[in-house]
């Protein structure tokens, strides 16, 4: 912030500005208190949207929704159950790399975990809720793989090979790309573990990678 002075004697040298009735360091500190105040507004946005739709997860129809995509998905507890099904850990690309075969971990936020992908909901480019693209898997303390998400993915515009130009929708909220290199539209649904940042939260803090 720059801060003009005039020219009004004693005071003025002092650091009162007679044209504003403040002290300069008044000044400062409201200008401290506003830019803290925007951030923190900023800060707020992500959570703003969780929340919102965590909300709308409390309506009649979209707990309906939410219900039948678990009795869809009940039977892939077992991650045998799910390869039988056709899922597998990773996604093979247009280059033929099996890419996101780890346990997705952020630094802060917690983790999703393991990724099982079905190939043919990966090509088909549609979004349909009874079929996830994805089971989302976390490691518990005996090194078993547990249910913990669905998601539902779409492929992007720069995916190899490319696919939508135009964020989808699910259960009536929109797709975002979270990781623009791999660029893929996604929603996450916690429906096997509980997510204190949201049930449509892409992290989950309760959630950890070996």
């Amino acid at each position: 912030m720059k801060m003009f002075k005039h020219d009004e004697g004693a005071e003025t040298q002092r650091g009162w500005n007679p044209a504003r009735g403040l002290r300069l360091p008044g000044l400062m500190v409201l200008a401290v208190g506003l830019i803290a105040t925007i951030a923190f507004a900023g800060g707020e946005a992500e959570a703003d949207r969780t929340a919102t739709h965590d909300h709308a997860a409390h309506s009649s129809g979209l707990e309906d929704e939410l219900a039948k995509v678990r009795r869809a998905t009940a039977r892939f507890h077992r991650v045998e159950e799910a390869i039988a099904a056709g899922y597998e850990l990773g996604w093979v690309n247009g280059s033929g790399n099996r890419i996101i075969t780890g346990c997705v971990s952020h630094p802060t936020a917690g983790a999703m975990g393991y990724h099982y992908f079905h190939p043919q909901l990966m090509a088909d480019l549609a979004v349909d809720a009874p079929e996830p693209e994805a089971l989302v898997y976390a490691p518990s303390a005996d090194g078993e793989l547990k249910l913990v998400a669905v998601e539902w993915i779409a492929r992007g515009a720069n995916t190899n090979p490319p696919g939508v130009s135009e964020p989808p929708s699910v259960l009536g909220m929109q797709m975002h790309i979270l990781v623009p290199a791999v660029g893929f539209y996604i929603k996450h649904a916690w429906l096997w573990r509980k997510n204190p940042a949201g049930m449509f939260a892409d992290w989950n803090p309760r959630v950890s990678c070996p």
